[in-house]
C-alpha cells in the first residue's frame, strides 16, 4: 500500500503544470517501446554495442532483457528466463553480453551473436550492481547483504574472459549500491546506503581502506566519477519528492558542495568533454548541471522523462542520453533517447 500511494504521488506530481521552468537543456529525439512488458515499477540498467549498433534494456517486470538497433529502435531479440535481471555488460571484443540476475545470484554470460547462454558465475543472492576495469577486463558484483538475510555484502570480481569468480571484497554492510572505478589507481568508490558512507576499496588488496560518511544527504544511491579533477559525485534520495547530489573531493574526503535535484536518483553520469553532471530522478526529470570549474555546478536546466524514469545510460561517443521508462501510468515500459550538446 505504502508503495502504491507513493507511486500515486509522483503520479500526480508529475502532471502539474509548471514544473519545468528551467530550459531543457537535452532534445528528446526518439522513443523506443519494449515489448510486451506486464504494469510495474521498474526498470534496470542499459548497455550499448557501437559496432553492432544494438542497444541492451532490462526489463524486471518482463524477466528479460531486450535488443534493439540503436539507431531505428526496432526489436531485434529478447533473453527470457532471467530472476531479477539488473545491471548488464557488452564486451565488443568478445561479443558477450553479461547479464547481472539478481534473484539466483547469477551473472548470466551470452553469445552476442545468437543470444545462447555460455556461462553463469554463481554469487550471493540478491546480486545487483556492476563496475567494470577495462584495463583488466574484471567486472565487479554487488552481491548478499540484507537482501540475502546477510550482516555482510560481498563486491565480488568477475573475470569476463573465463567467466572466473576470481575473488571478493567482503564490507560489513547490509547494502551497497553503485559505484565509480578509478582507472589511475586500484581504488573504487561504492555507496553504503543504509550507513550514508562511501566506501573507497582497494581492488587489487581487495580490501576497504575507508569510508567517508555523507552529511549532505540521505540514502546515497547513484554515483558517478570526475576522475581528471579528483571529484566523486554521489546521488541521496533525501525523500521520495527530493533529493541531492553531494560533491566530494577524492584526495581529502572532504562534501565540498550539495546541488538539490529531484527524488529517486539511480543513475548519475559525468560527461568530460561537457563538463556536465546527467542525473535521473524516478519524479520525472534528468537534471543537467554545468561545471565552470571543479568547485562550482549549476543547474543549466531539466529535461522532462517519466514517472520512475530512473534509470539511464549516458553515450558520449553518440551525443545521447537514453533512459529508461517503466510500464506505469498510462503508458507503456519504453525508453527515451535524448540528444546531448
Amino acid at each position: 500500500m505504502k508503495r502504491s500511494l507513493i507511486l500515486f504521488a509522483l503520479l500526480i506530481v508529475s502532471t502539474l503544470p509548471g514544473q519545468a521552468q528551467t530550459p531543457e537543456p537535452l532534445k528528446l529525439i526518439q522513443t523506443i517501446e519494449m515489448q510486451d512488458v506486464p504494469v510495474g515499477p521498474y526498470t534496470d540498467h542499459l548497455a550499448v554495442d557501437l559496432k553492432g549498433q544494438r542497444l541492451f534494456a532490462t526489463p524486471q517486470a518482463r524477466k528479460s532483457v531486450q535488443v534493439f538497433d540503436l539507431n531505428t529502435g526496432k526489436f531485434l531479440h529478447e533473453i527470457g528466463g532471467l530472476g531479477n535481471p539488473h545491471a548488464v555488460l557488452y564486451r565488443a571484443d568478445l561479443d558477450r553480453i553479461y547479464v547481472v540476475d539478481g534473484e539466483p545470484g547469477l551473472v548470466r554470460i551470452y553469445d552476442g551473436r545468437d543470444y545462447h547462454l555460455l556461462q553463469t558465475v554463481s554469487l550471493l543472492g540478491d546480486a545487483d550492481s556492476l563496475g567494470y576495469d577495462p584495463t583488466t577486463k574484471t567486472a565487479y558484483v554487488t552481491n548478499g547483504g540484507r537482501g540475502a538475510r546477510l550482516d555482510y555484502t560481498l563486491l565480488s570480481a568477475v573475470d569476463t574472459g573465463t567467466g572466473e569468480h576470481s575473488g571478493d571484497i567482503n564490507v560489513p554492510t547490509g547494502v551497497l549500491e553503485a559505484m565509480a572505478v578509478e582507472s589511475s589507481s586500484a581504488r573504487i568508490y561504492i555507496n553504503l546506503t543504509r550507513d550514508n558512507q562511501v566506501a573507497v576499496l582497494d581492488r587489487n588488496k581487495r580490501t576497504v581502506i575507508t569510508t567517508w560518511p555523507i552529511t549532505k544527504g540521505k540514502r546515497n544511491i547513484a554515483i558517478a566519477l570526475d576522475e581528471d579533477h579528483h571529484r566523486l559525485f554521489v546521488g541521496c534520495r533525501n525523500s521520495d519528492m527530493s533529493g541531492t547530489i553531494v560533491v566530494i573531493d577524492t584526495q581529502t574526503g572532504k562534501e565540498i558542495d550539495d546541488l538539490p535535484i529531484g527524488g529517486w536518483v539511480d543513475y548519475l553520469a559525468w560527461d568530460p568533454a561537457g563538463k556536465r553532471i546527467y542525473a535521473s530522478c524516478g519524479t520525472g526529470y534528468v537534471y543537467v548541471f554545468q561545471s565552470a570549474d571543479p568547485d562550482h555546478y549549476e543547474l543549466a536546466g531539466k529535461a522532462e522523462t517519466a514517472v520512475m524514469a530512473k534509470t539511464a545510460l549516458l553515450v558520449p561517443e553518440l551525443h545521447r542520453l537514453f533512459v529508461s521508462v517503466p510500464h506505469i501510468g498510462g503508458g507503456p515500459a519504453r525508453i527515451l533517447v535524448f540528444q546531448a550538446p
